[in-house]
């Protein structure tokens, strides 16, 4: 091979982490590396510096990948510009050409939109379950013939990890947007024990001693936090610290959903 690493073996996660630990970096600028996904984030009050911030590193980035023969997938490459106001930052390019700008971007499983507001990333996972729920029916459904628990353990195992994955983060989007999953849970609770309509929600998911979304949005968000406290890396254990900016939004963050799980 003539530049790279070979894909697919036991050693290509760590040779490619040696191939690219010397990734440009600027002051001015945030990368964000995991395996062989990057991210670029410039943060300004001007949008228009800001996109200079970000050009200015791809155009450094563009240099290195020359040198060491790397192809960046341009097709998979999207720019998006987090913000509350209707203002946009000018597009940039990455090898003279233009990256496209999109209103959302999916990083590492998760949709994230403009407005952070997770509701993108709520209504695909969404749909993602419905085509599980769909092929997994005729186990889950009404004429299936599997007992109980284990129509509950397929829940378990094979629906519910979809959406629990990075509750730690969309778990701080409005109650509006969490309800998706919830009436959808209610839904998939409801056919497996075939409950008839005069039974409540409360009352299957109390018996089935299944949480409700929310609960299980505190409980998982408050073990990560525990988790992270205790951690040997300085940088990790300052992500519990929740940050002292002056908040303009009456939005949770999630560094909110410990604490609310503590105090309960």
């Amino acid at each position: 091979m003539l530049s790279g690493v070979p894909q697919g073996s036991v050693l290509g996660p760590l040779l490619y982490l040696i191939f690219t630990a010397d990734l440009p970096t600027t002051d001015r600028t945030t990368i964000a590396t995991f395996a062989d996904n990057t991210g670029l984030l410039a943060v300004h009050a001007d949008p228009i510096v800001a996109s200079q911030h970000l050009q200015h590193h791809l155009d450094i980035l563009q240099k290195w990948v020359d040198t060491w023969k790397i192809k960046i997938n341009q097709a998979k490459s999207v720019h998006v510009t987090f913000t509350t106001k209707r203002t946009l930052c000018p597009p940039v390019t990455m090898n003279n050409v233009l990256i496209p700008m999109q209103p959302y971007v999916k990083y590492l499983g998760f949709h994230l939109d403009q407005r952070l507001t997770w509701r993108t990333h709520i209504k695909t996972k969404r749909h993602h379950l419905n085509l599980k729920l769909r092929g997994m029916y005729w186990l889950l459904g009404l004429r299936s013939k599997l007992s109980l628990e284990n129509k509950l353990l397929l829940y378990k195992c094979v629906l519910k990890p979809v959406w629990t994955y990075g509750i730690q983060l969309w778990g701080c989007a409005k109650a509006s947007h969490t309800q998706i999953i919830q009436r959808l849970q209610s839904k998939i609770l409801r056919s497996i024990t075939n409950a008839p309509r005069y039974v409540s929600n409360s009352t299957i998911h109390n018996d089935l001693h299944i949480p409700f979304v929310a609960t299980e949005i505190n409980r998982l968000s408050f073990l990560y936090h525990q988790r992270l406290a205790g951690h040997h890396n300085a940088l990790i254990t300052a992500m519990t610290i929740p940050p002292t900016i002056v908040r303009r939004l009456k939005r949770q963050w999630p560094t909110d959903l410990s604490h609310i799980t503590a105090e309960d």
